[in-house]
């Protein structure tokens, strides 16, 4: 079995991007020869996937445009918040199409390259041999920013964690189902919602990367990784 369907998360103001964001998309903020959302698309379709959905908010237009203009041999429709459905809100928006198949989620903030194509397709077998929820995480030690707190540890058969203290960060990618909503009655609520409920039931997996983490987390971190000279 192989996944065919992908969503990628593009809805946020980018506040933190300011003042580059405010007539260009964070998704569409260039590193090296790409931008964010082109290493996104890029790498779901080298994996095989064939149909994306991306939810968009900010200068959505913008987008639209990105996409038309590159024409990809593949299905991608953009759904436009208007208002801004947080992350779990906007996932369980944007795959309603996707019935009971699974899927991935990008998050574009991630600097996503073709080294991740193994890991990826690693996280897809899991999935499928276990029949849960996995998150590909990556330790704190492999971040560029080293900022973040981390969200997740790990416990037995893969199962993650949160504590006080987490050795793992959440690279913002991961595969599930549209089961994972169900009794979800809000229109706006967060993944951490959901993610907090499968850890208590030991049904969210994790998978480690062995990438260093670039993440477009300020605009101090974009302005150094700009310096990095990415080679695609």
């Amino acid at each position: 079995m192989t996944i065919k369907k992908a969503m990628i998360m593009a809805a946020g103001f980018g506040k933190r991007m300011l003042p580059l964001t405010e007539k260009t998309p964070k998704p569409l903020l260039r590193i090296g020869q790409k931008n964010l959302l082109e290493r996104s698309v890029e790498l779901l379709i080298k994996i095989g996937i064939n149909e994306i959905v991306i939810n968009t908010h900010h200068l959505s237009e913008e987008i639209d445009i990105f996409l038309k203009n590159k024409n990809y041999q593949i299905s991608i429709n953009t759904i436009k918040e208007a208002v801004l459905l947080d992350t779990g809100g906007g996932i369980l928006n944007a795959t309603k199409n996707f019935n009971n198949e699974p899927f991935y989620v990008l998050n574009p903030d991630t600097i996503w390259s073709k080294n991740y194509f193994e890991e990826l397709k690693i996280l897809e077998n899991s999935f499928f041999q276990n029949s849960k929820p996995i998150l590909l995480l990556v330790d704190k030690i492999n971040s560029h920013d080293k900022s973040f707190k981390g969200d997740f540890n790990f416990i037995e058969n893969n199962c993650i964690i949160r504590e006080t203290r987490n050795q793992y960060i959440f690279t913002g990618a991961q595969i599930i189902n549209r089961s994972i909503f169900k009794g979800i009655k809000k229109e706006i609520f967060s993944m951490n919602v959901v993610w907090d409920q499968m850890v208590k039931e030991k049904k969210l997996l994790g998978q480690t990367s062995s990438q260093t983490f670039f993440h477009v987390n300020s605009l101090k971190v974009y302005e150094e990784l700009n310096k990095l000279k990415f080679i695609d």
